[in-house]
């Protein structure tokens, strides 16, 4: 069996706490390799060398620090294929949704190139009798990243390419359930031209995050998890005194007003609540039909959709709609919270409870579920499921929808299928929620714009990638001059009148 290691310094170190993690395929339900789970002593070297590392790479000028990132986009494109099938061996999603988990990371690096225009600085001339103002933006020194098991290309690039640009070190403790991307990344960066030690790989479990909230060196930390999960690591790091960005959960409700394109509204509901098996933050886990009439137009959509998705194991072609859940622990879960909705009185429209794929019956396949008349009371409604469960709540008007959305404790995503141009802009200039779709199920923001929820679904007051990145990692420094006056006068190129 496979032993992973971490990265540090370079080179691949093998772990020395004795304590491992397994790493499943999610497919086949076997074992595939184990990956060490670092001890804080472990975690204290790798800042360590990082802290070294980094002020000869602040001192880089950004220009060249933007080559690094240039030469890094072409190597992901160059190993594009190879990354997404480490990436769907461990994680279970698809081929092509592999590949667009590494794309939407590398777009990020590409908007990281502009790091000489997103660096500059402020200045004023003559702010007082021979005062002059300017202000830098310099790096903190030590971040780090703890990310998520479910985009384990993107959100680790989310995280590390602004703050490398911006002149830092990072520690990146990446999923222990599909570490192997993030060490194939931490090997392209240096091949890319990243001095050694300026980005480490981590890998572990509580003891390597408390060690990393604890650390004094590390300046800031970002987090992509649960919300409970969220809530602990923004608590510890501020009272750390770090700089601190975590976004937790999601509970993302699509309003379907009776003028909706029903047609496209059931195909934005069938990719956007099932694509990737619905592990996903941006997943559309509610629909919100306005009126009977539409919730049964749309119910009647849905079915024939849902019924024919195409669940498999990424080797099964480009034609799989999705694969499995990550671990069979998240597998019970989902089912679980399946039941307790049949169990509170919901509706369970398709019931994919019984779903065995042949061939692959220890895997950790979840079938497609539809749930109509759900309420807000249910536990599959208030709580995040993370798989491939949709509900329908019905609205009896557009202002009770609102209203669905608003008082959920969660805000990262929502959406709105309308025709009707002013209910959309009323929607979008209401709705107390961070990302915000119009006739787009899942509002993902490009990397020159800023991801980030609102409520219980973000914790800090920065959001990811776009201009706030560069704000996260870096310090404005303002400087204000004054010089004394001195002779002016030099060299005389004139000629002077005899005496």
């Amino acid at each position: 069996m496979q032993e992973l290691t971490h990265y540090i310094d370079g080179a691949h170190v093998k772990g020395t706490s004795g304590r491992f993690a397994d790493v499943f395929n999610p497919a086949t339900g076997e074992v595939q390799a184990k990956v060490p789970l670092a001890s804080a002593d472990e975690l204290a070297h790798a800042v360590d060398v990082a802290q070294k590392a980094q002020p000869a790479w602040a001192a880089t000028n950004p220009q060249r620090r933007a080559r690094v990132m240039m030469k890094f986009v072409d190597l992901l494109n160059r190993d594009m294929d190879k990354l997404a099938e480490a990436l769907s061996k461990e994680h279970g999603k698809t081929f092509p949704d592999a590949k667009g988990d590494v794309q939407r990371g590398l777009e990020v690096v590409e908007y990281c190139i502009g790091a000489p225009e997103l660096l500059k600085g402020e200045y004023t001339d003559g702010a007082g009798p021979g005062i002059d103002m300017y202000s830098m933006r310099q790096p903190l020194g030590v971040s780090a990243g703890i990310t998520p098991f479910n985009f384990p290309a993107m959100i680790p690039m989310w995280m590390f390419a602004p703050a490398l640009a911006c002149g830092n070190a990072f520690i990146l403790k990446p999923s222990e359930r599909d570490p192997s991307v993030p060490l194939m990344l931490a090997e392209l960066l240096e091949e890319a031209g990243l001095p050694k030690g300026v980005l480490q790989v981590v890998n572990g479990d509580k003891e390597a995050v408390d060690a990393i909230l604890d650390h004094e060196v590390i300046q800031s930390v970002g987090f992509v998890g649960s919300t409970p999960i969220a809530e602990y690591i923004y608590g510890r790091g501020c009272s750390n005194g770090k700089r601190v960005q975590c976004f937790g959960g999601a509970k993302n409700h699509m309003i379907v007003m009776p003028d909706a394109d029903m047609d496209q509204a059931a195909d934005a509901l069938v990719g956007a609540g099932y694509g990737a098996a619905g592990e996903r933050c941006m997943a559309i886990s509610v629909a919100v039909p306005v009126g009977d009439e539409t919730a049964d137009r749309l119910i009647e959509k849905l079915v024939p959709r849902i019924e024919k998705l195409k669940v498999g194991p990424y080797t099964a072609g480009d034609d799989v709609d999705y694969g499995p859940v990550v671990t069979a622990a998240a597998k019970e879960k989902i089912l679980g919270l399946v039941q307790s909705g049949v169990d509170q009185g919901a509706e369970l429209v398709v019931d994919g409870r019984d779903f065995k794929l042949q061939g692959y019956e220890d895997g950790f396949f979840v079938g497609a579920h539809l749930f109509d008349r759900v309420t807000p009371d249910m536990d599959i409604y208030k709580q995040e499921i993370f798989g491939p469960v949709l509900s329908t709540v019905r609205a009896g008007s557009y202002e009770e929808a609102l209203k669905l959305a608003m008082d959920h404790e969660m805000g990262n995503g929502t959406a709105i299928f309308t025709r009707d141009g002013d209910a959309a802009r009323d929607f979008a200039n209401r709705i107390n929620i961070g990302m915000v779709g119009i006739n787009v199920p899942i509002p993902v923001p490009l990397a020159y714009h800023t991801f980030g929820g609102w409520k219980k679904s973000m914790f800090g007051d920065l959001n990811q990638h776009g201009p706030d990145a560069f704000k996260f990692y870096t310090r404005t420094k303002t400087v204000t001059s004054r010089w004394p006056s001195g002779i002016k006068e030099g060299g005389e190129f004139n000629f002077k009148a005899m005496d």
